[in-house]
C-alpha cells in the first residue's frame, strides 16, 4: 500500500541500468556542516553516459557499475562534483562543493539519497493510517508517503493533546501532525494546492478551556481572568452536527452551537537553512494557522520550499470562533481527505485560501499591525499576478470591497485574513497543473 520512503529528500535522478534509457528522479540529502540541504536531480543514462539536471543546473557524468560520478555547473559557473554508490534504491557518497565564503577552497560533505518511485497509472486514492506523528514542521523528517499531483489522501489526525479517536494518547501534546506527505514533482518556487475534500469528526467529544487570551483582554479584567484556565469538555452530536458544553448550567444550560470542522494545522516544510519549527508556530509555509476557513470544500495554497513540499496536517477543531480566543478551540480528532495539485513556477509569499465565494490571504506576524500589512500585501500580489490588475485597480477594489478577519490571537504569532468576494473579480488566469 505505502511505498518505502527513505529518510532524505532532496536531490536527484539517476538511471543505473545500462539497458534503460528512462529518466529517474532521486532525492538527495547533503550534510552541510551538520545542516541538511535538499535538492532534486533528474538524470538520463545512455550506456555509461549520464546527463540531466540538478535543481535546474545541467549535469554530466558517467556510470561504472554501482558507482556514479557527476558534476553540475550553476549560473555563476560554480562546479559541484558528486561521487555516489547505489544500493537498490538508495545512494550514499560525497559532494565536493565550493566553500560559500571562500571561492578558492572546496569542502567535502556526506550525501545520502533515495529514488523516487515510478508513478503507476493516473490519480489514485491513498488510505494512510499513521503510526507516528510530528511535533515540528521539519524538512528532515522521513516522508510517510509519496503521492503525485491529482492524488487524494485519506488519513486521520490527533487532537492538540495527542489523543486519537479512541481516547488513547498517541503523541506528545502540542499539535502533533500527520505526515509529511512527499508530493512528487514539487520543487521550491512552486505552489502546493490542497483541496480539502472531506473533514469528519470521528469521536463524540472535544476539549477546550474557559480562558480568554491576553491579546483580547482589557487590563481591568486581568484580575478576574486569573481565575480562568479550567478545562471544558464539549459533547459532540455528530449526527446532528452540534456541540454543547458538558454539564453546562445557569446561563449556558441550553447553549448549543453548530460544529464547523476545520484544520488548525496545515503546512509544508520550511525552507533551506531553517531548523525544525514547533507545530505551535506559523510562518509563510503555513503552520499552526488556526484559520477557521480551512474547512471542507475550500482550497489552501502554500509556497513550496523543499523538494516534495512535505505536507503536514493536524490540530483538528470541531469549531473555533475568530481568533481562537479561548487558547484552545474545540480540540478533537478527525478523518481527513485532501487532494493535492501543483502550480509550477508560480511562487506565493504566504498562505492563500479559496472558497466558492471568496479568495483569502492569511498574514501572520508578531503583531496585528504586521499581520494586517502581510495580509494586504498578499492580496495585492494575488490580484496583480493572477487577475491582471494594475496597482491602481487593486487599490480601487480593496477600497470598496475588502474584508478583514482576525484569524488567530492564541499563538506566538497572530493572524489576519484579507478577503474578497470572487463575484466582483474577473476570471483568474492561473490554474493548477495536474500530472496525469
Amino acid at each position: 500500500m505505502v511505498p518505502a520512503v527513505r529518510h532524505v529528500l532532496a536531490f536527484a535522478v539517476v538511471v543505473l541500468s545500462a539497458a534503460s534509457y528512462a529518466d529517474d528522479t532521486w532525492v538527495l540529502r547533503t550534510d552541510l556542516w551538520h545542516s541538511p540541504a535538499f535538492s532534486t536531480l533528474i538524470a538520463h543514462q545512455e550506456k555509461s553516459r549520464l546527463e540531466g539536471s540538478l535543481d535546474g543546473d545541467a549535469i554530466t557524468g558517467k556510470v561504472d557499475g554501482h558507482q556514479l560520478v557527476l558534476e553540475s555547473t550553476d549560473g555563476q559557473g560554480q562546479v559541484s562534483r558528486y561521487r555516489l554508490r547505489r544500493t537498490k534504491d538508495e545512494v550514499t557518497g560525497t559532494a565536493d562543493l565550493p566553500d560559500p565564503n571562500d571561492g578558492s577552497r572546496r569542502v567535502t560533505h556526506a550525501v545520502t539519497g533515495w529514488k523516487l518511485p515510478e508513478r503507476k497509472g493516473g490519480p489514485r486514492l491513498w488510505d494512510y493510517r499513521p503510526d507516528s506523528y510530528s511535533n515540528t514542521w521539519d524538512a528532515d523528517r522521513k516522508p510517510v508517503l509519496v503521492v503525485w499531483p491529482g492524488d487524494t489522501i485519506h488519513t486521520t489526525t490527533l487532537d492538540s493533546g495527542g489523543v486519537d479517536e479512541t481516547g488513547v494518547t498517541r503523541a506528545l501534546f502540542g499539535n502533533p501532525q500527520t505526515g509529511p506527505f512527499f508530493v512528487a514533482g514539487a520543487v521550491p518556487g512552486d505552489t502546493l494546492v490542497v483541496h480539502i475534500r472531506r473533514l469528519r469528526l470521528n469521536r463524540d467529544y472535544a476539549d477546550s478551556l474557559d480562558t480568554i487570551v491576553g491579546r483580547a483582554l482589557g487590563a481591568s479584567l486581568v484580575p478576574d481572568a486569573g481565575l480562568l484556565g479550567k478545562p471544558v469538555r464539549w459533547i459532540l452530536d455528530r449526527e446532528k452536527g452540534l456541540a454543547r458544553p458538558e454539564n453546562a448550567s445557569g446561563a449556558l444550560r441550553d447553549y448549543v452551537v453548530p460544529v464547523k470542522p476545520m484544520l488548525g494545522g496545515l503546512a509544508v516544510a520550511p525552507g533551506f537553512g531553517m531548523p525544525p519549527i514547533s507545530t505551535g508556530d506559523t510562518s509563510r509555509f503555513g503552520g499552526n494557522m488556526d484559520f477557521n476557513e480551512v474547512i471542507e470544500g475550500n482550497t489552501v495554497y502554500l509556497p513550496v520550499q523543499q523538494p516534495g513540499a512535505l505536507l503536514y496536517v493536524g490540530d483538528a477543531h470541531a469549531l473555533q470562533g475568530d481568533g481562537e480566543t479561548s487558547q484552545y478551540a474545540l480540540e478533537t480528532s478527525m478523518d481527513v481527505t485532501v487532494t493535492v495539485d501543483l502550480i509550477h513556477g508560480r511562487p506565493i509569499a504566504m498562505p492563500r485560501v479559496e472558497s466558492a465565494e471568496r479568495i483569502m490571504v492569511l498574514g501572520q506576524a508578531g503583531s496585528l499591525d504586521d499581520a494586517l500589512k502581510a495580509a494586504s500585501t498578499g492580496m495585492i500580489q494575488w490580484l496583480r499576478s493572477d487577475y491582471g490588475m494594475t496597482l491602481s485597480q487593486v487599490a480601487q477594489v480593496m477600497g470598496s470591497a475588502i474584508h478583514y478577519d482576525v484569524a488567530n490571537l492564541a499563538g506566538r504569532s497572530v493572524g489576519v485574513a484579507a478577503k474578497l468576494d470572487k463575484r466582483l473579480l474577473p476570471s483568474p488566469h492561473v490554474r493548477a497543473d495536474r500530472a496525469e
